[in-house]
């Protein structure tokens, strides 16, 4: 394993409990749903890198992708539902 492997590693774990944090304090609903997409975008991040560290890229970033249109449709469905409830931010 590199140093900008460890680098990127290192950094990617920094940001989750700031995504975490925001999830689970967020003043609002819209605020919890963008802290949930920071950490599936970060974890999308770490498969990747884990891809790239074990030398089965292939593999890992069909699993990201997969991962990330999951989390895309999610956001839809969630977002679209807040928005026919009438939720509003602060």
């Amino acid at each position: 394993m590199t140093f900008l492997h460890l680098a990127a590693l290192a950094a990617i774990l920094a940001l989750f409990p700031v995504f975490l944090y925001r999830a689970a304090k967020g003043p609002t609903i819209f605020d919890r749903l963008i802290g949930l997409n920071g950490i599936a975008s970060k974890s999308i991040l770490l498969l990747v890198l884990i891809g790239a560290v074990t030398g089965h890229t292939g593999m890992f970033i069909d699993l990201s992708l997969g991962y990330g249109l999951l989390n895309l449709v999610g956001a839809l469905a969630i977002g679209k539902y807040l928005e026919s409830k009438g939720a509003r931010a602060r």
